[in-house]
């Protein structure tokens, strides 16, 4: 039975908050990203989906969007959103320091695809307006789904975010000249009139913005109130990007001063957790109506054009981003990660497409089909972006290997430490205090790129690779310590370690008692409960503050250690006892 028209507005969000409910924690379950989830929600509860079979079976209507476009506002403050929290994390001191690459490699990279797509069209029988109102189109790339993968911090989150915030800024100026280029009444004069008024009102609302928001937010934390304080913060987000939308501007970009402004004060991480959980529901919303676009006739249709079109347009900008990067002197694997992440158009391509459409610059077939590849690519954004970290860590893998090759020195006997993080790096600096030589193996690249600029030697590998042990001297290495946290893997290199090198010292970390048994039966000479070490820490701590004497404190800290190694490897033995009989029959 269909839902009355009255209560349309009801279902559909009913449906959206159902989606929400059953796609979050059912692909948080199995370690996927939600935004996948979202988007085949749009696909099956959209126009193109399950709808499409509602005159046969009219309940389907029940699970179905019954107005797409209903919905689509609050999309766009999912957008809007996003852009206020991006501006959360941002500072003028980070904005000055990111100048370069926002205004340099930014315009550069999206100018540049835009020029090399338009001369693809081009040559393709494109006419040469429709060409560049299509290459500036599809050269843009998703805020909207990159940011939230990528971060806007590390090397990756920083290149991506500075290029991104390039194209936000300047979606408003593409969008007049493509209807200046589109109409004789429209010219260059009202541009320059809109971007005149725009800049004066962004420079009014910074000011007036660095004296009003923060006695505004301190009366609302004067309260107590939490309610009041998220009505204060939608407040100031909405009335921002209304501001900026009034003088021509995109409200994006009023939101995105709003939140540089709030960064400034000292409400920032209260502004950023009450509005964390909107922003989530918000771009869920807008995943949706990406699903919702994808029109299944046309691509079932055209399918072979579609998927060239997107592996053309996809090539283009990989191409394009990771060169300007490595120009711009960033590591190969961090430029070919971000030039695959940025390769699909963006949710502002639909923007622009309906902009050039209106102006009559293509026709409305060419528009759709353009739409339908640049749904798709926003839909295969995840992938995108899993298949860019893997070519990342091959690149940085065979890059980093070649440089340890050239850099080889001859084998000395020296501690291998298996893992450089926070732990393997406290066990580096106290065998340096003492005098003793080390190497370190670690598999993130980006904590050996830091760690070898720092002048540590520590080496990129794999440390389940017995050739890079090997590599690293472990013939005649005094002791190996293992760091890592993966019980399972600590457990397995220890057997193949005791195993090849009978009389090696193992010193491991475990992460409570079981684990260390484990590790004992499994060969390590020592293994390092953290739970126990932490709580004889604390033990030494209150005593000591307590008033007792630090001598008796330590010894008996020390006796109480042993105790406890020694009922742990007692445990191992008794475990060892049966496994010994069992494999005797």
């Amino acid at each position: 039975m269909a839902i009355p028209t009255g209560s349309s507005a009801l279902h559909d969000a009913l449906v959206i908050l159902g989606a929400a409910g059953i796609v979050i924690p059912a692909f948080a379950r199995f370690r996927i990203t939600p935004v996948i989830g979202f988007i085949l929600v749009g696909i099956l509860a959209g126009p193109h989906g399950l709808a499409t079979f509602a005159d046969k079976a009219p309940w389907i209507e029940t699970f179905t969007i019954s107005h797409p476009h209903g919905i689509e506002p609050f999309a766009e403050l999912g957008i809007v959103l996003l852009l206020f929290s991006i501006g959360l994390e941002l500072s003028f001191a980070r904005l000055r320091s990111m100048r370069r690459l926002v205004f340099g490699v930014g315009a550069a990279q999206h100018f540049g695809a835009g020029l090399l797509i338009g001369l693809a069209l081009l040559l393709l029988g494109e006419d040469s307006k429709a060409a560049f109102g299509l290459g500036i189109a599809l050269a843009l790339s998703s805020t909207a789904l990159v940011l939230p993968i990528s971060g806007t911090s590390g090397a990756v989150g920083r290149n991506a975010f500075g290029m991104l915030l390039f194209e936000d800024l300047a979606l408003v100026p593409i969008v007049f000249v493509l209807g200046s280029l589109g109409s004789a009444s429209a010219g260059f004069g009202e541009l320059a009139q809109t971007l005149l008024v725009g800049g004066l009102t962004v420079v009014a609302m910074l000011v007036v913005g660095r004296f009003l928001l923060p006695p505004l937010f301190a009366q609302a934390a004067r309260t107590k109130s939490p309610e009041l304080f998220l009505s204060a913060t939608l407040l100031v987000v909405i009335l921002a990007s209304l501001l900026t939308l009034s003088v021509g501007l995109s409200p994006i970009l009023g939101a995105l001063l709003a939140g540089l402004v709030i960064a400034e004060t000292a409400y920032r991480s209260e502004v950023e957790t009450v509005v964390l959980p909107f922003q989530g529901l918000a771009l869920g919303i807008f995943l949706i109506t990406v699903g919702m676009s994808l029109d299944l006739d046309r691509l079932l249709q055209d399918w072979p054009q579609v998927l060239l079109a997107l592996a053309a347009v996809l090539a283009i900008k990989t191409a394009v981003t990771a060169g300007l990067l490595r120009l711009n002197g960033v590591r190969a694997g961090v430029a070919a990660e971000v030039g695959v992440l940025m390769g699909s158009p963006s949710e502002t391509t639909l923007i622009v497409l309906g902009a050039a459409a209106q102006a009559a610059l293509i026709d409305a077939d060419t528009a759709a089909f353009w739409q339908v590849v640049t749904a798709l690519g926003l839909t295969v954004t995840p992938l995108l972006a899993r298949l860019g970290h893997d070519a990342s860590l091959r690149i940085e893998m065979r890059n980093m290997e070649r440089q340890q090759k050239e850099a080889e020195t001859p084998k000395i006997a020296r501690t291998i430490i298996i893992g450089y993080g926070r732990v393997g790096q406290m066990v580096a600096e106290m065998l340096e205090t003492h005098g003793q030589s080390w190497i370190a193996i670690e598999g993130n690249i980006d904590a050996v790129s830091r760690a070898r600029r720092d002048g540590k030697p520590v080496r990129f590998g794999d440390a389940k690779r017995m050739a890079t042990l090997e590599a690293l001297g472990i013939e005649s290495a005094p002791a190996v310590v293992m760091t890592m946290d993966d019980h399972v893997q600590a457990a397995r290199l220890t057997r193949q370690l005791r195993k090849r090198f009978p009389d090696l010292r193992i010193i491991a970390r475990a992460r409570d008692a079981d684990h260390a048994a484990e590790l004992y039966l499994a060969g390590a000479t020592d293994a390092v409960p953290e739970t126990l070490e932490s709580s004889l820490q604390l033990s030494e701590s209150v005593l000591v503050d307590l008033g007792v004497a630090m001598g008796p404190v330590i010894a008996s800290i020390h006796e109480k250690r042993d105790e406890l190694r020694n009922a742990i490897r007692h445990r191992a033995e008794l475990d060892k006892a049966p496994r010994l009989g069992a494999l005797k029959r």
